[in-house]
């Protein structure tokens, strides 16, 4: 069974996170030959202040 871990910072509405999961779904189900009913995705919200990049937390940013 196939697993997607998408981290995200949160501001994504519910029709992108669908669309998003649809999406990846056909492709993993196209490019890895497995049912869609194999497929799980997992979407993670992570706030700025847990975020950084480069040695910089975006909150600072």
């Amino acid at each position: 069974m196939p697993i997607l871990h998408l981290e995200l910072q949160p501001g994504r509405t519910p029709e992108q996170k669908r669309a998003f999961a649809s999406e990846a779904t056909r492709v993993m189900v196209e490019t890895l030959g497995c049912p869609p009913e194999s497929v799980d995705i997992v979407i993670n919200e992570v706030s700025r202040e847990n975020w950084a990049k480069a040695g910089t937390l975006y909150a600072d940013k």
